[in-house]
């Protein structure tokens, strides 16, 4: 068939429109920067109306690159960062945008886990964390009650695109349920749930959920306008962004799971009922029928781009080469036989309150080669510590891997040692962008389920597998990594009597 489709995806710091073709073919791709905000401390935000004109120029920029007329596209799909909070009024408009990086709810976080952590955790299969949807909500109840009598409905990061394309202040239940406001396997608010999160009194905040891949509203005159669409182009609902990532990166059905090696460790099992006993950090649902564990923390391949700014842009820019290939070229000059140090990634956050990022067992023989290499394999190890909680008993050994480290073979290749599983790299780099276009491509009535879109439009280019003599150093290192870790939890925990 003739006819192509738009996956819009929001991240923290950029908004990407791409469109795809109904193989899932990438013809054009463009992005646009939106604002972040820290107006203290520990706090994360951005402009609703910015994140709306980043996401609403992407398209258009998207659409001048590629030469078609916005009456080509058949659909069009939003994903974003899953939790924080986008508060809107009865007009539109936005009041506040926090992200999904926010630290300001840290202490009341804590503080709820420790009253209704494991009640939490057996209705919604989530756990209390600072930017987690409704412990926000719960802070600005006791911060900023004046601001919250002023909102109309509180929704998240794609949401607020879709809002901009077509009116509708709504949600999906991919992303409430990843928010932890949903009780599972119900897939329905619960006012023995929201009073556990201390919100029972803003359940006419809380946005109207809908099927990922449903309809929900279509491409209104003043947002054609902004994107250049046609208007009246159907809209999806859309999806948390981890999920859009694993499906277009062809991870679809029970018994698969996923990598995602971005800015966040995502790491995410597929499973046909939710675990009894639930471990992971949240759980989601994709379609119907398919539910979703997920491990995830802001340990990954930032830790890399740090490094990058920190100690080798200057050089990179001097000599032309591109800044992560000589991150590449560094690694594999090291020698993965020798005593190399140990990098734990938790430059923003950790396995506990106050846990920093840093090397350890350096020598005065160590090259720049041995820390960077040491960096790849302390990144993949923090990927290895979540799935120990997701698979205990390791019945999953194969996964698709995206993000950063997908695009070196090097650190794709130390990640399956690492890990212990072949991994299956996409062909697609915005894999983000077409999961979303893969739910427009299903609600727009192209397939019939994600897992009939996913087996035409996401492809892998390859696939690695442990080598057995690598897989044994790095066991060996892992051990050594988790001793380090666990003697350091101690100096990171603050004193009693200390802020």
């Amino acid at each position: 068939m003739t006819g192509y489709f738009i996956g819009v995806d929001a991240g923290n710091t950029m908004v990407k429109a791409a469109l795809f073709d109904a193989t899932g073919q990438m013809c054009a791709v463009a992005s646009r920067g939106s604002e972040t905000l820290q107006p203290e401390p520990g706090f994360v935000e951005r402009s609703p109306e910015g994140l709306w004109d980043a996401a609403s120029g992407a398209i258009r920029d998207c659409l001048a690159q590629s030469g078609l007329s916005g009456a080509e596209v058949l659909a069009i799909g939003a994903a974003g960062h899953g939790n924080g909070l986008y508060l809107m009024d009865d007009a539109g408009r936005g009041l506040i945008g926090i992200q999904s990086m926010d630290n300001r709810a840290e202490a009341l976080a804590s503080q709820i886990a420790a009253a209704h952590g494991e009640d939490i955790l057996s209705r919604a299969q989530s756990r209390p964390w600072p930017a987690m949807t409704p412990v926000l909500l719960r802070w600005l109840l006791e911060n900023k009650p004046d601001l919250l009598a002023r909102a109309h409905r509180a929704v998240l990061c794609k949401d607020v695109i879709v809002h901009g394309l077509t009116g509708r202040m709504g949600s999906d239940i991919s992303d409430l349920a990843g928010a932890g406001l949903l009780a599972l396997p119900a897939l329905q608010y619960d006012d023995a749930l929201l009073r556990l999160y201390g919100i029972e009194t803003l359940r006419h905040l809380l946005p109207d959920p809908a099927q990922s891949d449903a309809v929900v509203g279509h491409v209104s005159g003043t947002a054609a306008e902004a994107t250049g669409l046609a208007e009246g182009t159907p809209v999806a609902a859309g999806l948390f962004d981890v999920l859009a990532s694993t499906l277009g990166a062809g991870t679809s059905q029970a018994g698969e799971a996923s990598i995602v090696a971005g800015s966040w460790s995502i790491n995410q099992v597929f499973t046909r009922k939710l675990p009894d006993h639930p471990r992971a950090l949240l759980a989601s649902v994709l379609g119907r029928d398919t539910w979703v564990s997920c491990e995830c923390s802001p340990t990954s391949a930032a830790n890399l781009e740090w490094f990058v700014q920190t100690f080798l842009k200057d050089e990179a820019q001097a000599t032309g080469e591109d800044p992560f290939a000589l991150c590449n070229r560094l690694a594999a000059e090291a020698d993965p036989e020798r005593d190399l140090p140990v990098f734990h990634p938790f430059l923003y956050a950790g396995p506990v309150p106050g846990a920093r990022a840093g090397f350890s067992a350096m020598g005065a023989w160590h090259s720049r080669g041995d820390l960077v290499r040491a960096l790849y394999e302390g990144v993949a190890f923090g990927h290895r510590a979540h799935f120990e909680i997701l698979d205990p008993n390791r019945r999953f050994r194969t996964a698709t891997l995206s993000g950063g480290a997908a695009k070196s073979k090097l650190w794709a290749q130390i990640f399956a040692d690492a890990l212990g599983m072949t991994l299956r790299l996409s062909d697609c780099t915005e894999t983000g962008a077409r999961g979303a276009a893969i739910a427009a491509a299903v609600g727009a009535g192209v397939f019939e389920s994600f897992d009939a879109a996913t087996r035409v439009m996401a492809h892998h280019t390859s696939e690695i597998t442990p080598d057995p003599v690598a897989q044994a150093q790095l066991d060996d290192r892992y051990r050594r990594w988790c001793a380090y870790r666990d003697a350091l939890m101690t100096a990171w925990t603050p004193s009693k009597g200390h802020d």
